[in-house]
């Protein structure tokens, strides 16, 4: 990955390129879209497992004209 002197060189560029106006605001898009990245990460893995039922009740199941 990276080391801290590349990360402080590529901090250095962006404030001279986008200036310091516009810096607040991409930091701000950025938290966004990792934000909703992560959840959208989230929801596949609960969406793959099966929900959850309640408690399993044991007994046997009548055909339908011995019902009551």
């Amino acid at each position: 990955m990276f080391g801290l002197s590349e990360v402080a060189l590529l901090l250095i560029v962006l404030i001279v390129l986008l200036g310091v106006r516009k810096l607040p605001g991409l930091v701000r898009s950025a938290g966004q879209a990792t934000r909703i990245f992560k959840s959208e990460a989230r929801a596949l893995r609960t969406q793959d497992t099966p929900p959850a039922t309640g408690p399993v009740i044991e007994g046997t199941v009548l055909p339908r004209d011995e019902r009551s």
